[in-house]
């Protein structure tokens, strides 16, 4: 035939007649129907070795085999017993958890906080609809004039609250100076302290003075507060490394200066037995050895932990400027940075932070205000205990929701986009603004993980600097007081009522630790947890009703 391929007319010349070269079948197919034990001569046609396909098996080693053979023949069965497949799909079953047990390591819960931003999405657009049926417009405007109202003044006064505390500057240059009394150690320290007790009594008289609103009342009373305890850092732990320097310079001449070791503080892991480790190391050391070593330590001091600032280089305008911009209450000499800024990122930011702002409007507006104006009226026209006690639980448990709702969008206002958006601008590189603070058990847990900055800020100028001369106990409960009654200083400038309330409230909660770090609750989270977020929903509402309606 035409067709014939040389092959064959050579087969045909031999005189031996060969059937056509087939063409290989699928393997798949082939080695399935292989395992059921039919068409085995399909299999076989795999070995033909002008097939170019494998069977899938191969030639048994010898019993003497290298263990360099046997491993690679091992591992080409693995690889091959991978590639099998079922014809019928099969399902992998094994030992797992699912996403909400406790024991589960799974932490991505990223779409519960989207799902949190369309429910407010949600709440703004029936809101709108009920207003635009009612009054024909789509928002009520009582919250919005309360915010507009002197922005301008309330701005010019605030930009001249955060020029004074400037003067920190130049009084720490003057107490460095100093070769007298106002030496930072000796009357320095007083006249600083005289200083902010004088300028935190005028700012927070300043809003009452000119009859501002509590909205602006409330913004400038805690920007008043931050910029006091970024003042307070800024002075004291530059008092710190003046009086350093001055015990360093005076070691040039160690005859007449005393050269007891450096005070070393230390950390939460270090054990009673290391440090009498270290004390003892420390008494058999010779005067020479120890004079070497509290120059390094006095030395290591003045330096900033990455090494690229020493005192006094940091004592300038600029380095006081930005330490005002990023967002940490702790002054030191250098921070971590990030390479450069992300504009995109700060738009967004500060887009969020007006989303927000917005948000808490519509909820005020909405559903605290005239619920608290609604019972207000009631409790006026009644002189009954037992009707005014109704109300009072009725209100509370109307404001429940949108204190719970109100108390978020501040805490994400705040720490994740105020903060967020300084740490864009100053290249801040350090974002751990707050942690998992929903999963506290207790108010000591709460108070250490869902405001950082202040946290560190108490830890080391109130707790840690009171520690020398109080308890433990003792100085957590100054640290507790003066957090206090930072608190009720702020309800007061909102509700011009000094009621104690809050206070007392916050004071509440060192008993309420102790009982729940007892054995019979110590152990039990996720009943802590729960009585944790009952508190903090049921605590934020009725301290509103109680300062406003009583």
């Amino acid at each position: 035939m035409a067709s014939s391929t040389p092959q064959q007319r050579h087969d045909v010349a031999d005189g031996i007649l060969r059937p056509r070269p087939l063409k290989p079948g699928n393997p798949g197919v082939l080695r399935a129907q292989g395992e059921n034990g039919n068409h085995r001569a399909a299999l076989g046609r795999l070995d033909m070795p002008n097939s170019g396909m494998s069977s899938g098996r191969s030639t048994p080693l010898p019993p003497d085999a290298p263990p360099s053979a046997v491993s690679i023949s091992s591992a080409r069965k693995q690889k091959r017993a991978q590639q099998k497949h079922r014809i019928f799909p099969t399902i992998d079953y094994a030992a797992r958890l699912s996403h909400f047990d406790p024991k589960s390591e799974y932490r991505d819960f990223r779409g519960f906080f989207v799902l949190f931003w369309i429910g407010l999405a949600i709440m703004v657009i029936t809101t709108m609809l009920r207003n635009i049926k009612d009054t024909g417009f789509p928002f009520r405007v009582g919250v919005w004039a309360l915010l507009t109202e002197r922005v301008w003044q309330l701005a010019l006064a605030d930009g001249v609250m955060i020029a004074s505390t400037a003067l920190s500057l130049p009084l720490h240059r003057m107490f460095r100076n100093s070769k007298g009394w106002l030496w930072w150690e000796q009357g320095g320290m007083a006249v600083q302290s005289v200083y902010q007790v004088l300028w935190l009594m005028l700012w927070i008289n300043w809003p009452f003075m000119l009859g501002w609103t509590w909205t602006a009342q409330v913004f400038f009373t805690l920007h008043t507060i931050t910029m006091l305890m970024k003042m307070h850092s800024y002075a004291f732990y530059n008092g710190h490394l003046s009086t350093t320097e001055h015990r360093l310079s005076a070691l040039d001449n160690p005859e007449n200066v005393s050269t007891a070791a450096a005070v070393r503080y230390p950390r939460s892991s270090t054990t009673l037995d290391e440090m009498n480790a270290e004390k003892e190391k420390k008494e058999n050391q010779d005067n020479d050895e120890a004079l070497r070593e509290l120059r390094e330590d006095l030395a290591l001091e003045l330096t900033s932990p990455l090494g690229q600032v020493t005192y006094p280089q940091n004592l300038t305008l600029y380095n006081y400027a930005d330490y005002i911009l990023c967002p940490t209450l702790c002054y030191e000499l250098e921070y971590p940075r990030t390479e450069r800024t992300q504009y995109l990122e700060l738009f967004w930011k500060t887009l969020a932070v007006f989303g927000c702002i917005f948000l808490l409007t519509i909820t005020s507006e909405e559903f605290i205000v005239p619920v608290l104006h609604d019972a207000s009226l009631r409790l006026n026209t009644i002189h009954s205990t037992s009707e005014t006690l109704l109300i009072l639980l009725e209100s509370i448990s109307l404001l429940l929701f949108p204190f719970m709702v109100t108390f978020l969008l501040v805490f994400l206002v705040i720490f994740e986009y105020v903060l967020g958006a300084f740490a864009e601008i100053t290249c801040f590189a350090d974002r751990h603004f707050y942690s998992d603070w929903w999963n506290s058990c207790d108010w000591l847990e709460f108070s250490r993980e869902w405001n950082i900055p202040v946290h560190h800020f108490l830890r080391r100028h109130v707790y840690g600097a009171s520690r020398p001369y109080m308890s433990r106990n003792m100085s957590t409960l100054v640290t507790f007081l003066l957090s206090a009654l930072g608190h009720e200083l702020v309800m007061g400038c909102i509700t011009k009522k000094l009621r104690g309330y809050g206070f007392l409230a916050q004071m509440l909660q060192l008993p309420i630790v102790a009982l729940q770090r007892t054995k019979a609750v110590r152990g039990k989270r996720l009943f802590n947890n729960i009585c944790f977020w009952i508190s903090m929903i049921l605590g934020l509402s009725m301290i509103c009703a109680l300062y406003v309606l009583v």
